[in-house]
């Protein structure tokens, strides 16, 4: 009978990812590292070696090996006051180096441009993430009036127009999968199951989702979805349109979405064999 293997030393931080206890592909010192950056990611501040130690609750020895070579590789940097560690941009560069979705959101920024001058409306793109929606691109309006939500920020999955374009255009292993790995993002609204499939099946029926917003009062949520081969949503195109109420007379909620409709398919795959589903 062979021994259990002993447990890692120490707790990991409270946004490590739990490891499978029969996994025999361990590596602690990957792992010790990711945690170290994954602490760092929630600390826009940055911590001191002792908070880190604490956090981590291992020995002061091995994190401050680890930092001082995530230092010297440029993931981690001292602050101006030299006693606290933060992420540097080296992540940031290395995710916008990501060919596929670097290209998409080079294709894309002209085609939304385009939209937010017709339509005097903001929009941004959404690509699933980890269990939720990640803004990568967004443009504003070029009016000024607008609602819009910034790049970067990180959006419910199940309770966003933009995450119910993913799921509905998703296939059967990676529907399961995306709701297998969502964990509530703050303030979400909590939704039923047959809630879900009934917006699943309207989504697919129609081809896109329009709305009142889940998330703020006056805005409505129109959002399509952007397709590659086998009609698979590489992202989600939405448009948080708001009504002006001035006597400024500009495209309608109708005018909207026929330019937003135009613009998803343009920067779909395979465009001549994909129109139809948006019919």
């Amino acid at each position: 009978m062979s021994a259990t293997p002993p447990r890692p030393r120490g707790r990991p931080p409270k946004n490590a990812i739990a490891l499978d206890a029969t996994d025999k592909y361990r590596a602690p010192a990957l792992d010790k590292g990711l945690d170290i950056l994954e602490l760092l990611a929630s600390q826009p501040h940055g911590l001191t070696r002792a908070e880190i130690v604490k956090e981590m609750d291992r020995s002061a020895s091995e994190i401050y090996r680890m930092l001082e070579r995530l230092v010297a590789r440029q993931y981690v940097r001292r602050t101006a006051s030299g006693d606290r560690y933060a992420l540097s941009l080296k992540l940031f560069a290395l995710a916008n180096m990501h060919p596929p979705l670097s290209r998409l959101i080079n294709q894309a920024l002209p085609v939304m441009d385009e939209f937010a001058r017709k339509s005097e409306q903001s929009c941004h793109m959404g690509v699933y993430d980890r269990g939720n929606v990640l803004i990568a691109a967004q443009i504003h309006s070029p009016r000024g009036w607008s609602f819009s939500v910034q790049r970067g920020t990180r959006v419910g999955l199940l309770d966003t127009a933009s995450g119910h374009l993913l799921l509905a255009y998703s296939d059967a292993a990676s529907f399961d999968r995306m709701l297998a790995e969502h964990t509530p993002v703050d303030g979400e609204v909590p939704i039923s199951n047959d809630k879900l499939q009934q917006t699943m099946e309207l989504v697919r029926q129609q081809g896109f989702l329009e709305r009142p917003s889940a998330q703020s009062y006056g805005v409505v949520d129109i959002s399509y979805p952007i397709l590659g081969p086998n009609n698979i949503a590489l992202a989600a195109l939405t448009c948080p349109y708001i009504r002006r109420i001035d006597q400024h007379i500009g495209p309608d909620q109708a005018q909207v979405r026929q330019y937003l409709k135009e613009a998803a398919i343009s920067l779909s795959l395979l465009q001549d064999q994909i129109s139809y589903l948006y019919e």
